[in-house]
């Protein structure tokens, strides 16, 4: 197929606004008029790889996506996106997202792909609401993912002193060292009442470390910040950090 029969084929089943531009042997970037939210366009890649042609993006909407503090792959959002790559065919290879293009058919292709990307931009762009209320149980999946099961509780209460739950920690960890207290924190509240159960912890002279995992730290109050810094040892600014998460539980709580 020529380039031209390739750029025909983009146009008749996508749209007349799809451009394409060579680069190198058998690599073509692909110029359409989706974007995402911010404006920024996708970036979509027409190549040959292992004598196949494909489709990618080469790494770039999950990462893009993620600047937002969302992972895209945890919880009920991510079951929706990988539900999506494998109804499309596509492939999630370490968040490059690649399509194979059956029998040279590179509109049915391009088509597809697309509609992919947009289903998962539809993902990340539910309402703020539906997200915060996603934020614990993608916390939880998270610790899950970290920590063997026989040293992990979530909701953790002191079952002498507070056996109601009135000072509940979100996830304990049984650390190499001690107790981990771990907590999810999405609005000022939450991060006073982790503040609050931390200091409960302390009159009662129970030894424990403290971290705190937030949603999005930059909507949070520098009061409610500086108040619950106070009282714990690590911060992550979201869970769009879950490698440097994952990495920091390894090494430092189970010390594995």
């Amino acid at each position: 197929m020529t380039d031209h029969d390739i750029l025909q084929a983009f146009k008749e089943k996508v749209c007349r606004e799809v451009e394409i531009e060579k680069q190198g042997l058998d690599r073509y970037i692909i110029y359409t008029p989706f974007a995402f939210d911010d404006g920024d366009h996708y970036v979509v890649l027409l190549k040959r790889e292992n004598n196949k042609w494909v489709l990618t993006d080469e790494g770039h909407t999950l990462m893009h996506l993620s600047y937002s503090g969302i992972d895209l792959l945890a919880g009920q959002r991510g079951e929706l996106v990988k539900g999506s790559l494998m109804a499309s065919g596509l492939e999630n290879r370490s968040g490059e997202l690649i399509l194979d293009v059956p029998d040279e058919q590179f509109g049915d292709a391009l088509f597809s792909y697309l509609q992919v990307l947009n289903r998962v931009q539809s993902t990340a762009l539910w309402t703020r609401e539906r997200v915060s209320s996603t934020f614990r149980e993608d916390f939880q999946a998270l610790m899950r993912e970290s920590v063997p099961g026989d040293k992990l509780e979530f909701d953790y209460a002191d079952p002498i002193h507070d056996p109601g739950g009135t000072y509940a920690v979100d996830s304990r960890i049984v650390g190499a060292k001690g107790d981990w207290f771990v907590f999810a924190v999405a609005n000022n509240d939450q991060c006073r009442n982790a503040t609050i159960t931390c200091y409960h912890f302390e009159k009662l002279k129970r030894p424990f470390f403290g971290a705190v995992v937030y949603e999005n730290q930059e909507s949070l109050a520098s009061r409610a910040l500086a108040q619950i810094s106070d009282v714990v040892g690590k911060q992550f600014s979201s869970l769009g950090q879950r490698d440097r998460i994952k990495q920091f539980i390894a090494a430092d709580v189970l010390g594995s």
